[in-house]
């Protein structure tokens, strides 16, 4: 029963749109996100959120910073690597977090427009839609938990069994140089912070996929009511038009939605696109070049978990601009020949709205598509053609 959400539940459940994001506010819970709204709780739950954003906000980059500043000449080249990407990230995974968390309000909003919708959502076939996305949304989350989690437990493992900490992050308390025991003390203290950074990193990854496949899905509710427009012959004209004007009134409020998520989508993506590049450049150099078998594959999920950042949700934008074009055809193939003036000036006025897709834009410059998507993650491959030039220029002068 723990895992009960990601599965559908059956119609004889009520469930709304707003179960979806269970397991992803949860998280937020736990990370110190979503204090009680009032009591004693209230003031011990702020403490917690100052402990987690001090440990996985502000420590975790600061202590990659001073282990190079005071350990450089400790870290083979492998470790350097495997440092550096996840320091990267590090600092990226701060910075997003500054933004979604200074912008919650308007994701809690958000969430909160979807029981309006849902109003609508009255057939057992409407019904049996949001059942299916809520078990996905949750799903969703509940498999990027288990990768990152991966990645952490086997970046712990194969760093203590290669002798060193997973990042060797600066501690001026215990020196992991003295003993073994000291080594897996300061190991599993990181490893700790790795963890909650984990559970922090999850948040930016998936909710843009979260808000994404509930947009979707609301988009298609929205297609299959318009086209039952005046398709049934016992209704008046006026119990027509009203119907034309629920549709329009349904479709403002999916604008509205997307306009309150537009602007942390549009800063939080824009941030990941700066550094899919490097992240994965820096990656397959350590893959390719100084990775044995443990940190291979820890090197291997790591890749996996960077490109689940951006193109699952890249891939959901561009799904949108088709469902934006599929409820124009809806609305341009509709049974409106003739209806009354009323409801033919209404649905022209509704078709000129729908035939301006939604569209979000990274840091207002690029789209958030599959090409600005494969056009951010090419640096990357550059990356590994220059390093194979330098070394077979390297070779020819040593021949």
């Amino acid at each position: 029963m723990l895992f009960r959400l990601i599965k559908q539940a059956p119609l004889t459940e009520k469930v709304a749109s707003q179960d979806g994001f269970i397991y992803l506010y949860r998280a937020m819970k736990f990370i110190g996100w979503i204090p009680p709204k009032e009591g004693l709780l209230r003031y011990v739950y702020f403490s917690w959120t100052l402990m987690a954003f001090g440990w996985y906000t502000v420590y975790l980059p600061l202590g990659f910073l001073g282990s190079y500043i005071t350990q450089i000449k400790l870290f083979t080249p492998g470790e350097f690597l495997t440092s550096l990407q996840v320091c990267i990230s590090a600092y990226g995974c701060s910075t997003k977090v500054i933004i979604i968390y200074s912008q919650l309000w308007r994701l809690i909003k958000a969430r909160e427009l979807l029981d309006k919708l849902d109003v609508r959502c009255s057939s057992l076939e409407e019904r049996e839609k949001i059942h299916r996305i809520v078990a996905r949304c949750n799903h969703v989350v509940l498999i990027f938990a288990i990768i990152y989690s991966s990645y952490s437990v086997s970046i712990y493992l194969s760093s203590v069994l290669s002798g060193h900490p997973p990042y060797q992050l600066y501690n001026p308390f215990l020196d992991w140089h003295d003993g073994t025991l000291n080594l897996w003390i300061v190991s599993t203290f990181e490893f700790m912070v790795l963890m909650g950074a984990a559970v922090q990193n999850l948040l930016p990854d998936t909710y843009t996929l979260v808000y994404g496949l509930i947009l979707r899905t609301h988009l298609e509710l929205l297609n299959g009511r318009i086209s039952k427009l005046r398709t049934n012959p016992e209704m008046t004209e006026d119990e027509n038009y009203e119907e034309l004007v629920n549709c329009v009134l349904d479709h403002k409020l999916i604008l509205e939605y997307c306009a309150l998520i537009r602007p942390v989508i549009s800063g939080t993506i824009f941030i990941q696109f700066l550094l899919i590049g490097c992240e994965l450049g820096l990656t397959y150099i350590n893959l390719f070049f100084f990775s044995d078998l443990w940190t291979g594959f820890s090197s291997v999920v790591y890749i996996v978990a960077i490109l689940l950042e951006t193109f699952p949700f890249c891939y959901i934008c561009n799904l949108i601009i088709d469902d934006c074009e599929a409820l124009a055809h809806a609305i341009f193939q509709s049974n409106w020949i003739g209806s009354s003036p009323r409801y033919q000036s209404t649905l022209f006025y509704f078709l000129h709205n729908v035939q301006q897709p939604i569209v979000f834009i990274a840091g207002g410059i690029l789209p958030i598509s599959m090409s600005s998507n494969i056009s951010v993650a090419k640096f990357a491959f550059s990356v590994i053609t220059i390093v194979q030039q330098i070394n077979l220029a390297d070779k020819l002068k040593t021949d």
